[in-house]
């Protein structure tokens, strides 16, 4: 056993073989991770760039009571963490030589690696993104619903996934890989809204179930659309889809900046169970 309880691994079916359990015990907080290793698992992580990715476990009296990843060119994502955990994972990372652009995390966990990182390598951080997570309680479509219905995306309507995907990418101030393959969405689920005549409105995506897991992601209706029930009526349809799979968890982000998504995934059943956080590193001292 480490002195300090973290295994640290480039392998992701060592690491999965200790930690997967873990991850699958909580699995609306641990979201990202299950579908980033169930990613990894299925195309490896050459996407992400030159470079090995990194693991981590904190193992305990025979258990693990947190976990880490960080994939090539990209940040820290640990699960939650006490900020003595926090401080003795910077510690580590920092005595073997880790540069980090940034750590991603919930926002407690996110705040106090940040400010132990500061401490061990003299960078400073800054905050770029916050988020909400929700996950469902109990489903209640709105009334009424917008006339039209719900349909799953087929392989014809490729290009109008891509170009929505697109446009809700830039909304948010995301840049994606030039190559559809390589981005967040291209493993995902599409359902449309579509009016009564088969126009699509409003678009809808999840992952395919993790651990009991599905995440709704995107939801996007364009600007000239909006304010006419699609957006509500697109995400009942795939939560609604997602439960009848056998989903036990189903969640989704939101911006906190954006009270009227925040209000109807409320009206819709879900509940905000935590904040998400990112902060931005500079200025570390080499090591």
């Amino acid at each position: 056993m480490r002195p300090d309880g973290w295994y640290l691994t480039e392998d992701l079916d060592d690491f999965l073989a200790g930690g997967g359990d873990f991850l699958r015990s909580r699995p609306a907080p641990h979201t990202t991770a299950l579908t980033v290793m169930e990613r990894l698992r299925t195309h490896g992580s050459a996407e992400h760039g030159d470079g090995a990715a990194l693991f981590g476990r904190l193992e305990r009296a025979g258990g693990v009571d947190a976990t880490f990843y960080r994939l090539p060119s990209r940040g820290l994502a640990p699960t939650s963490l006490t900020p003595g955990q926090a401080d003795t994972l910077a510690a580590h990372l920092a005595d073997l030589g880790h540069s980090l652009p940034y750590v991603t995390a919930d926002q407690s966990t996110a705040t106090a690696f940040a400010e132990a990182w500061r401490r061990h390598t003299g960078a400073t951080s800054t905050l770029r993104v916050r988020l909400h997570l929700y996950r469902l309680g109990t489903l209640t479509p709105q009334e009424p619903v917008p006339e039209g219905r719900g349909r799953v995306a087929r392989s014809e309507d490729h290009a109008q996934v891509v170009h929505w995907c697109h446009e809700f990418a830039a909304a948010v101030d995301e840049v994606l890989p030039d190559s559809w393959a390589d981005t967040r969405f291209a493993d995902k689920h599409f359902t449309f809204w579509e009016t009564p005549d088969g126009t699509p409105v409003s678009i809808a995506g999840s992952t395919s179930k993790i651990g009991g897991m599905v995440r709704v992601d995107p939801v996007y209706t364009p600007a000239h659309l909006r304010g006419r029930g699609y957006a509500g009526a697109v995400t009942a349809e795939v939560t609604r889809a997602a439960l009848t799979t056998g989903a036990t968890d189903v969640v989704l982000f939101t911006d906190p900046g954006n009270p009227t998504s925040n209000a109807l995934y409320q009206r819709l059943g879900y509940v905000r169970i935590t904040d998400w956080a990112v902060y931005d590193f500079s200025g570390a001292a080499a090591q």
